[in-house]
């Protein structure tokens, strides 16, 4: 006759939960510091420029520095309160899975599946901001403007890269969340 438990004994059951466990507070860590940089390296994104400005052609030009800056870009600002949440998220349910409590599973499944939606979002916003900076649109005569900021690009891609391995990380929470009540008797 099978085994009341699926075939596992009492410790192959203990090392499975601690497997899980580990590997739930590894996935943790990894979002809270990945959303914590990519906050970070958004959030203090700057970058001036010395730009040539011609105001008739028959006058020379003359150069003005011109900032580029997180904050003057709401879905930046998006992007960074988003990844700050999700990061304090992070950092909350990792001290209850460190403290060993018993946590309400439905609810952090939940809130996980919320941080998943709301970094994709930010993503998604600080995307295509990031996008229409680097190619510009023609249609609306949007030049591009990371030929001239490049470095504040650059730390944009980067960010977003950090944000999208964030809500990757969370997305498997979700999955190792919800496999822990699927096996739950």
């Amino acid at each position: 006759m099978g085994n009341r438990n699926g075939g596992l004994d009492g410790t192959q059951r203990k090392e499975e939960k601690e497997g899980i466990k580990l590997s739930e507070i590894v996935l943790r860590v990894l979002a809270l510091l990945l959303t914590l940089i990519a906050a970070i390296l958004l959030g203090l994104n700057k970058q001036t420029k010395i730009v040539p400005i011609k105001i008739s052609p028959d006058l020379p030009a003359f150069d003005v520095p011109v900032s580029a800056k997180t904050s003057y870009v709401s879905a930046f600002v998006y992007f960074v309160v988003a990844n700050s949440i999700a990061c304090a998220f992070a950092a909350v349910t990792l001290a209850l899975a460190l403290s060993g409590k018993g946590i309400i599973r439905l609810m952090i499944i939940i809130v996980d599946l919320m941080m998943v939606a709301l970094l994709f979002s930010s993503i998604g916003a600080a995307g295509a901001v990031g996008l229409i900076g680097s190619n510009g649109n023609s249609h609306l005569r949007w030049n591009k403007v990371c030929n001239v900021y490049a470095k504040f690009c650059h730390q944009v891609t980067a960010s977003l890269a950090l944000s999208l391995l964030a809500a990757i990380a969370f997305l498997f929470l979700v999955i190792l969340t919800a496999s822990k009540l699927h096996k739950t008797p």
